[in-house]
């Protein structure tokens, strides 16, 4: 059996790690949106490096785009097996692929503007909202901790990861030649102790784990510190200076969490009068769902609920859907919080947010996750003093503050506390994908004094065989 490495190796995004068994099958392991790749990114999502037609089963972590947003392109170029999955990230593809689709369009269209008068070539969206209709009947939900048999060949379980809502490690045991392999993808690993979802579950031993490495580098700060933090720049933000505090954040898990955070300040009195909008269809439509999965919720919020049966809405929070709406947003002249879409601030509302209030010192664009670093939003995590917005160049007179500790991936030790249910004397391999590469090489040192061995980090491309 072989591994083709097709996405996400030596980069966080464009998750597609291909296996290869002997029985001649082809089986996806996510199938995303590569972000944040400047002027590649286009081609490098239109075009894939197998072809889409002779991929038989796709086997699917978690809905964030960087891990499902290509499947609409895929299903597109031919693609017509299952797509298997965990019910709630099933629901939440639903709305995310077709959020995906419209913002493509939107974005084309607006840019088309520009290039119509400059004479240039127009573009079209990687895929339609009439591509994204077409992939979802090929959803196939699978609850955690349950056994699929995908073929005769092939079974595959879900555990919770802990990461958004739905996400899961996948555990997959493929049969050749009379033997048993036991390979582990983990997708995104989640945190503990979280606010909302539960703990990241342990797993069954695995001979083979395909492990993300996102924050290999780097610890958060302590969960109680950060709510003093965000408390701390929406007052100096929004009372001190009077201005607005804009927040790019995914519509899925972050954008909960903030939404929750700021409940709790309302339901404290903490919280100054000040109007919160959530501008993202998606995360009015996520919000939703998450209502609708409170089984997935921890101890705590639970707990919570007993108090406030809406931990996702107070008073002065509004949800905004309209792009009418979003746009008088740029009008307001009274201190507010936006927070919209997307966390890495490249497509959607959000550039649109940036670049009306990014010139102006009173305001603040407060980041609270990973960036990849080519993105907006990395190139303001870096401190950029110009970036350019839809070909525009734009100072960065605003401050930019961030917050890691709001970020849905586990930093290492608690990467490493998930692989701690595996015994490192039984295991042949270990991939690390899913980072960047200066991170990876650190991480890995980790993983070695952790006890793990055989470790590697493919590149793009790469083909390893299992032995």
């Amino acid at each position: 059996m072989k591994i083709k490495f097709c996405g996400a190796a030596r980069t966080v995004t464009g998750s597609k790690h291909l296996l290869l068994p002997d029985d001649g099958k082809k089986i996806l392991l996510d199938c995303g949106f590569f972000q944040g790749r400047g002027k590649d990114t286009d081609t490098m999502n239109r075009e894939f490096i197998f072809h889409p037609s002779e991929i038989d089963y796709l086997i699917l972590s978690h809905a964030h785009i960087d891990h499902s947003g290509n499947i609409p392109n895929l299903v597109k170029q031919g693609f017509r097996g299952p797509i298997i999955c965990t019910p709630a990230t099933a629901d939440l593809c639903k709305i995310m692929l077709l959020d995906s689709a419209h913002i493509q369009e939107g974005d084309v269209k607006f840019i088309n503007k520009r290039r119509l008068k400059q004479g240039l070539d127009l573009l079209k969206p990687i895929y339609s909202v009439k591509d994204v209709e077409a992939c979802l009947p090929l959803f196939v939900g699978v609850e955690y901790n349950k056994v699929y048999d995908v073929y005769e060949n092939l079974s595959v379980m879900f555990t919770d990861s802990g990461h958004i809502l739905g996400s899961a490690g996948v555990n997959l045991q493929v049969k050749e030649n009379g033997e048993t392999t036991k390979i582990f993808f983990s997708g995104d690993i989640g945190r503990y102790d979280g606010s909302i979802l539960k703990d990241p579950q342990p797993f069954p031993q695995a001979d083979y784990i395909i492990t993300e490495s996102t924050y290999g580098d780097r610890l958060h700060s302590d969960a109680t510190y950060s709510e003093q933090q965000l408390f701390d720049v929406v007052y100096n933000t929004c009372i001190t200076k009077k201005g607005k505090l804009i927040i790019p954040a995914f519509s899925l898990g972050r954008t909960q969490e903030l939404v929750y955070a700021l409940d709790q300040m309302e339901h404290k009195k903490m919280l100054p009068r000040i109007n919160v909008y959530v501008d993202s269809p998606l995360s009015v439509n996520a919000t939703n769902i998450m209502r609708n999965h409170p089984e997935c919720f921890n101890k705590d919020i639970i707990e919570y609920m007993k108090i406030d049966s809406n931990p996702f809405g107070f008073d002065n929070l509004i949800y905004v859907q309209d792009v009418v709406e979003s746009k008088e947003l740029n009008d307001l002249a009274e201190p507010c919080i936006i927070i919209s879409a997307s966390g890495m601030a490249d497509a959607g509302r959000i550039k649109h947010h940036i670049a009306n209030n990014i010139s102006n010192p009173n305001n603040t664009i407060l980041m609270v996750g990973y960036a990849e670093p080519n993105s907006l939003g990395g190139k303001l995590r870096a401190g950029n003093k110009t970036v350019k917005i839809f070909g525009m160049e734009h100072d960065v007179k605003a401050e930019v503050i961030i917050i890691d500790s709001y970020s849905a991936h586990g930093d290492y030790k608690e990467m490493i506390k998930y692989l701690e249910c595996q015994d490192v004397t039984k295991i042949k391999g270990v991939f690390l994908v899913h980072g960047e590469y200066e991170v990876q090489l650190n991480y890995k040192e980790k993983l070695t004094d952790a006890g793990f061995r055989h470790i590697r980090i493919p590149e793009q491309g790469d083909v390893v065989e299992l032995i």
